[in-house]
């Protein structure tokens, strides 16, 4: 079943100058998402417009993205368009610096990564997860992002925008485990590294 998001309306919800919040744009991102599930958007559009969601400074920039998708009442930001909880979301924000998670962590079903010339370290191999997908939606500039994963984890990248930069993900996924966790990338890097690699299975 579709999900219909609440979208018109916007100019009457928002002065077109207001500045645009992460949650804006990551609402815009989900509406997309859900209209390329349902056919209404095809990949090329998508990545197009999510691309303009991604860089959008401002209501105005964000709402024509969304306005023809679903004519439904509330508008962007409106009271039917919920963020999700705060459980489901962690934020990971950071600039010039160096973010590490690893051990026992117990992961979100979305984790944001906001970052610019950073060394990023996700280690997943030991961590808590209690759905069987993890979204890691990046906004990344430059600096090097390293996931390293479990043997039975599984990459999606096909959502994730590069450019001015590099994706290496290893060919060696740790063994024939059956699969318990896809991760899926989404978003953009610019000018910045992102490698993927599984940790040997132990013996």
């Amino acid at each position: 079943m579709s999900q219909e998001i609440p979208v018109q309306n916007v100019e009457k919800s928002f002065s077109p100058a207001l500045r645009a919040s992460d949650a804006d744009r990551d609402r815009v991102t989900e509406l997309l998402r859900a209209a390329v599930a349902d056919g209404r958007l095809d990949l090329a559009e998508f990545d197009e417009r999510l691309d303009a969601a991604l860089s959008a400074r401002t209501i105005d920039a964000l709402a024509p993205l969304v306005t023809d998708l679903i004519p439904v009442p509330g508008g962007l930001g409106g009271p039917a368009v919920r963020a999700e909880p705060a459980a489901g979301l962690l934020t990971i924000k950071e600039r010039h610096g160096t973010v590490r998670r690893d051990g026992r962590w117990t992961l979100p079903r979305r984790l944001a990564l906001r970052t610019a010339w950073c060394e990023v370290l996700l280690d997943l191999t030991s961590a808590v997860h209690s759905t069987p997908e993890l979204v890691i939606e990046l906004r990344v500039s430059g600096g090097d992002v390293e996931l390293v994963l479990a043997p039975g984890m599984v990459v999606d990248a096909n959502e994730l925008s590069v450019r001015h930069g590099t994706l290496a993900i290893s060919g060696d996924t740790g063994g024939k485990a059956p699969e318990r966790l896809r991760i899926r990338l989404t978003g953009r890097m610019r000018h910045g590294r992102l490698g993927v690699r599984w940790q040997a299975p132990q013996p």
